[in-house]
């Protein structure tokens, strides 16, 4: 069953005080054309609906659109109720259209290997409420982190992976999205490539933290390449997963500096923490549905 948070109260003053509110965000794209913005806002307008916050973008080089809404209506208006008000217009200008239910949390299932900073700061942010979502859970190729799940009441799915058994566990781990109906996959520090089957099946539902300021220092040993170097900053990048090899659309990234009387330990510990930030706030963003796919690009409406 899915978390679905109460509706978020009415302000103290004004005509809507006494009534609950739903709460909606709305992602589109489509050809970049005059009365789009419109058209929507007018249906949505007839709703009795409350436009919270919007932003849009005009790619000149696709001629693309690409906008989000956040917006409030009064109860009861449902997700069937808003979607078919606004087909007419997502029709008429050939959106690409989603709606969101705001108010329903959503689920994803962390993969991690033995590093687990990453997951110990995602799990922390969702204790706290920064991240609204549902960890519902934790698989990894080793057993390290069993104990990590069970004091946060994850279910921990602990399953090797050789080349043997590689497909084989992947069709599990695609059972588990089906049963938990996840919707993300967050790849906290897990060190097995998917494959590239996987990462088309989930396209735009899988993140990645790669430990590297892409695209300099890919593979393994990343901070040891950039020690050997000799370079001033060090960084994170997470991505979307595809599969080619880190080099999916990226969403976030962040940089630390350095200096010349660092250990490649220091630079290891000092990553961590870049590690750990980075992928929270892509998590975020796109729990929020902030981001957008713009071919191999991303459209982040911070």
């Amino acid at each position: 069953m899915r978390v679905r948070l109460a509706h978020y109260a009415a302000n103290t003053s004004g005509p809507r005080s006494k009534q609950s509110l739903m709460q909606f965000i709305l992602t589109f794209s489509c050809p970049d054309t005059a009365g789009i913005v419109a058209g929507v806002t007018t249906v949505l307008a007839r709703q009795g609906a409350d436009i919270t916050e919007t932003h849009q973008f005009s790619d000149r080089n696709t001629g693309q659109l690409f906008m989000r809404l956040a917006f409030s209506t009064p109860a009861p208006h449902n997700m069937a109720d808003i979607k078919t008000c606004l087909a007419p217009v997502a029709e008429q200008f050939g959106m690409n259209m989603r709606l969101h239910d705001a108010a329903v949390l959503p689920r994803m299932i962390i993969m991690v290997s033995r590093f687990d900073h990453a997951l110990l700061n995602l799990l922390y942010q969702v204790r706290v409420g920064w991240l609204r979502a549902e960890i519902v859970a934790i698989v990894s190729n080793h057993p390290d982190s069993e104990a990590t799940a069970q004091q946060a009441g994850v279910p921990y799915y602990y399953w090797p992976v050789n080349p043997q058994n590689k497909t084989e566990q992947e069709d599990k781990l695609r059972a588990l999205v089906q049963s938990t109906q996840a919707d993300l996959i967050v790849l906290a520090r897990y060190m097995q490539v998917l494959s590239d089957n996987l990462s088309a099946q989930f396209s735009g539902r899988i993140i990645n933290i790669h430990h590297s300021f892409l695209p300099s220092f890919k593979g393994a040993r990343p901070y040891h390449q950039a020690y050997a170097r000799g370079v001033k900053l060090i960084g994170a990048t997470a991505h979307y997963v595809t599969a080619d090899l880190d080099e999916g659309p990226i969403i976030e990234q962040e940089t630390a500096r350095v200096s010349h009387n660092l250990s490649p330990d220091d630079y290891i510990a000092t990553g961590r923490g870049v590690e750990s930030q980075v992928l929270a706030r892509a998590v975020k963003l796109h729990t929020e549905h902030r981001v957008m796919l713009n071919g191999h690009r991303t459209i982040i409406f911070s």
